[in-house]
């Protein structure tokens, strides 16, 4: 049995084969540019060289059609043809208030997700078109949708809302909703294996810190509070977002300048943070070349970014109470072993104690470790986040009748024997080249 899952992002639309019975990926692959000029597709099947096309998708339409295409190419594809495929995991950003978990898309779903795309017009419309674009070619399968918002509805009044007029709220839905849910739900639950400890007994704080970040308190295995807000803008200063901020802030520069309301909002959320700081960078591999090379503006922007995520850790340490363990997980969180060391340091009063020797070697995505010192009160864990595995297995459960909300369900993954073969053999490559990395790796209690 054979699952596709499809992310649409606002410019791309990734994507990942999944074959159920042999618990393993087929393929994996992205197209970039969508709706730009020099889009392409880069596609990686198991045991095939690696495949890279260019191709025109001035929508998210031709950037399904030319997925499709690409699995089931004789040379270069995975299946024979898409009759093989019995379900699609699709992510959605913004669900809004209405979805505690994944649902089957129906017609009340769609119309719930045209309803709230306002509050996701960077990334909704791609992922509604997606879903539409897949449907047309897959019209007879059942199609999932898994919202980056539902992880965080257990959030309680004091975390979600606003202190602003009561009826925004009432009328318009305006709340905290919170995003990377579906990353954030992996990573609680493995975290929780590491500990070994109940899921639902365990608190957590967890840092996404990709392009976008956003960090996430979790109290007794749940959602308590997290940074992002009604939107992704909100929260810790991003790669082009510009994070918390004074609110009347744009409308003292939209006096001063004359930029209209839209002009704002694209400056806020593809012109501000680290690029906004350094004027050039949003890639932290380009500003960490750049800081090294003394440029001032590079180093200001780290430190602005470490900061921020300093505030948050401390924050949430007060609102839990107790921590049992600090997680670091997305692109940056994984790979970027300079970022965590400005984060981490001077954060033993609080209990986070790391290693700078263990944060140097960690730079993987083919197993979790530790980071931490072995007296450090608070472990520190460093957990390659897939949120593709969430998709798949909330897609085939869907399918199976056997789903439901993640207080009620057990993945796979939640087992301390739970094993990732492609990671599981990347790590065996990646140790014969770098032994050392074995001594950092976090093993289930």
């Amino acid at each position: 049995m054979v699952i596709l899952t499809l992310n649409c992002g606002s410019s791309s639309a990734k994507y990942q084969v999944y074959d159920w019975d042999a618990q393993d990926i087929l393929a994996v692959g992205v197209v970039e540019k969508v709706t730009f000029a020099g889009s392409f597709i880069g596609h990686k099947a198991k045991g095939k060289e690696e495949y890279t096309v260019q191709h025109d998708c001035p929508t998210h339409t031709e950037a399904v059609n030319l997925i499709i295409k690409t699995l089931t190419d004789p040379e270069y594809g995975v299946i024979k043809d898409m009759s093989v495929i019995k379900a699609v995991g699709h992510r959605v950003l913004h669900g809004g208030d209405k979805f505690t978990k994944s649902v089957i898309v129906d017609d009340a779903a769609m119309k719930a997700f045209n309803e709230v795309k306002d509050l996701g017009p960077l990334h909704n419309p791609a992922n509604i078109m997606g879903i539409e674009a897949a449907k047309k070619v897959l019209p007879d399968v059942p199609h999932c949708a898994v919202m980056d918002t539902a992880w965080h509805q257990t959030m309680p009044p004091e975390s979600f809302l606003y202190a602003m007029p009561y009826e925004w709220y009432e009328k318009y839905a305006v709340r905290r909703y919170g995003f990377h849910g579906t990353s954030f739900l992996y990573t609680a639950k493995r975290a929780a294996v590491l500990l070994g400890k109940d899921p639902f007994k365990t608190n957590l704080i967890i840092a996404h810190l990709g392009n976008g970040s956003s960090i996430n308190a979790v109290k007794d295995g749940c959602s308590f509070d997290t940074s992002m807000g009604i939107t992704p803008l909100e929260g810790l200063v991003m790669g082009t977002r510009a994070g918390d901020a004074d609110l009347a802030t744009p409308f003292y520069v939209m006096r001063k300048t004359g930029m209209s309301p839209e002009e704002m909002e694209n400056t806020l959320n593809k012109k501000s943070g680290l690029l906004g700081i350094t004027g050039q960078y949003a890639d932290r591999r380009d500003i960490q070349a750049a800081a090294l090379k003394g440029d001032t503006r590079a180093r200001l922007s780290q430190d602005m970014e470490a900061y921020r995520v300093k505030k948050y850790i401390g924050a949430y340490k007060a609102i839990l109470g107790r921590v049992d363990a600090l997680v670091f997980t997305a692109g940056v969180g994984e790979f970027a072993t300079f970022m965590r060391k400005k984060i981490l340091q001077g954060l033993e009063g609080i209990g986070i104690v790391y290693d700078p020797e263990k944060n140097d070697l960690s730079h993987t995505r083919n197993t979790e470790t530790r980071i931490s010192t072995d007296t450090s009160p608070i472990p520190v864990f460093v957990i390659p986040t897939d949120e593709e595995l969430v998709m798949t297995e909330d897609a085939y459960a869907l399918m199976k009748g056997t789903y439901d909300v993640h207080t009620k369900f057990t993945y796979s993954f939640q087992t301390k024997d739970y094993v990732n073969k492609g990671r599981a053999a990347g790590l065996k490559e990646e140790l014969a080249k770098h032994p050392e990395l074995k001594s950092i790796i976090a093993e289930a209690t």
